[in-house]
């Protein structure tokens, strides 16, 4: 019999992404259901979804679910022509917001969706094996699983899996979230959800669920420090026996350059030459200097501190100072998005900022440059690079989490460890040094643009971990 897998998230590409989160869910049940798993996927029908998909949606069914006092319809309805099968909790009370997060009531809207995406397999017919839970806001989901739902026989086997995408959103709350969750005051202990003289909702997917996984092996060691840990490397180092890293994969039909309708021309390892030509386009579209001899640098990013934005903008006058170009395209900090306008402003032909979120021109930024920097300060596993690689872009990053499980310094990249400019500088001279040697270069181009972290290496890791928690007793 096909493994059970039940996905809950609170995004789900392209419905419904604000950041990577969106890219795994959207990808990974596919090919999980490509290698035999019975998966699917369930997320809130969130007032922001774009009606082409809403039109091709069915209504299922509706159900209360109860939060203490508080009574909450919850319509179900299934996106048809989904790659895996994909289900939506609505309710507009909750989820009929501009944003997906950053609301007073997160806490309840989140409650909510957990005990909604676990109500709603009575009515769908399905008891999953695995309820693979992403990220705080699905952390109810394993205490309930846990300690609510296990009494009931319908679900007393079900076994969770908790995926840490980003350890520094933890989703903190005052204790009385508890009374509305429907739990007593016996979990308001440090070895429960308690946490600062708070209610965390990434710490009850930590203590709650049957194994954690986060998104790159360097990242599962890290987060067990005190540097990378935010408060809860203890509770994770606790549970070192049943925490996995499993890097993400990039869906490379979607990223091929050989076949990509979005730039200017296609191109491959094979046959590079396009490469050439999506440089051209890329610089005289900005209004930048058309120069193929010109180093091209990119940043796709949120402008934010964990990118390390700062260090770009500490190197920038430096690096402006070379024959290079910088390409931005991102928005963030008002800060930061202001400082990149002014870089654009007084190196007209070496800065182009682009403050906005934008797939396509992302694409062609991808293909268009020869170098893609990433100095985050942490990166669970990164998709940025992934993409710019899969371009035949080489990244400059530096050595942490997943950056440092897919980057091969010299060969397919260039890392750096200190997190300073100093150390970015460093790594873009040897870049810069590489580039000049047409042989280094081509080399470098061709590892890139060769190297390979596909959804279906990562789905077998993920069968294997549902396999082993499978079998564990509760």
């Amino acid at each position: 019999m096909a493994l059970k897998v039940l996905i809950v998230a609170t995004e789900v590409s392209p419905y419904a992404k604000s950041g990577g989160l969106g890219d795994v869910t959207g990808s990974l049940p596919a090919a999980l259901c490509k290698a035999g798993v019975d998966a699917r996927v369930v997320f809130p029908k969130y007032r922001t979804i774009k009606d082409e998909y809403l039109t091709s949606c069915e209504y299922l069914t509706s159900f209360d679910v109860t939060l203490d006092w508080r009574t909450q319809k919850a319509d179900v309805y299934k996106i048809e022509n989904a790659s895996a099968p994909t289900y939506m909790i609505g309710n507009d009370f909750y989820f009929g917001r501009g944003g997906y997060y950053g609301y007073g009531d997160d806490n309840e809207r989140f409650a909510f969706f957990s005990k909604a995406a676990v109500e709603f397999l009575d009515y769908i017919d399905f008891v999953p094996d695995i309820i693979h839970c992403n990220d705080w806001q699905t952390g109810p989901v394993c205490v309930y699983v846990k300690d609510v739902y296990s009494k009931i026989k319908y679900f007393a086997n079900i076994k969770t899996l908790f995926t840490v995408h980003n350890l520094q959103y933890q989703g903190m709350f005052t204790r009385d979230t508890l009374t509305m969750m429907e739990l007593n005051d016996g979990y308001f202990v440090g070895d429960k959800l308690e946490f600062y003289n708070m209610v965390n909702y990434m710490k009850a997917g930590l203590v709650y669920s049957d194994a954690i996984n986060t998104v790159s092996e360097t990242y599962a060691k890290e987060i067990q420090t005190s540097e990378y840990g935010y408060g809860l490397d203890g509770v994770l180092r606790s549970r070192s026996n049943d925490l996995y890293g499993i890097v993400n994969g990039i869906d490379y039909e979607l990223n091929d350059p050989a076949t990509s309708k979005k730039i200017a021309a296609n191109f491959s390892a094979e046959n590079m030459s396009g490469k050439r030509e999506n440089k051209l386009a890329l610089q005289g579209q900005l209004g930048l200097p058309v120069n193929a001899d010109i180093p091209v640098f990119s940043i796709i990013s949120r402008l934010v501190d964990q990118k390390g934005i700062n260090l770009v903008l500490q190197a920038a006058n430096e690096l402006l100072q070379k024959n290079v170009q910088l390409i931005v395209l991102g928005t963030g900090d008002y800060h930061y998005e202001n400082i990149f306008k002014d870089l654009a402003f007084r190196y007209p032909d070496k800065v182009s900022s682009n403050i906005l979120f934008n797939d396509e021109l992302a694409q062609q930024i991808y293909a268009g440059s020869d170098m893609f920097i990433m100095p985050s300060l942490f990166e669970p596993c990164g998709l940025g690079q992934l993409f710019a690689m899969s371009y035949g872009t080489v990244p400059v990053a530096r050595m942490t989490g997943g950056l440092v499980d897919t980057i091969r310094d010299d060969e397919n990249g260039f890392l750096f460890k200190d997190y300073d400019c100093g150390g970015l500088m460093w790594a873009i001279n040897k870049a810069l040094d590489a580039y000049n040697d047409k042989g280094k270069w081509d080399r470098m181009v061709h590892n890139a643009i060769t190297t390979r972290f596909s959804w279906d290496d990562s789905a077998r890791r993920y069968i294997e971990i549902y396999n082993k928690i499978a079998v564990k007793n509760h």
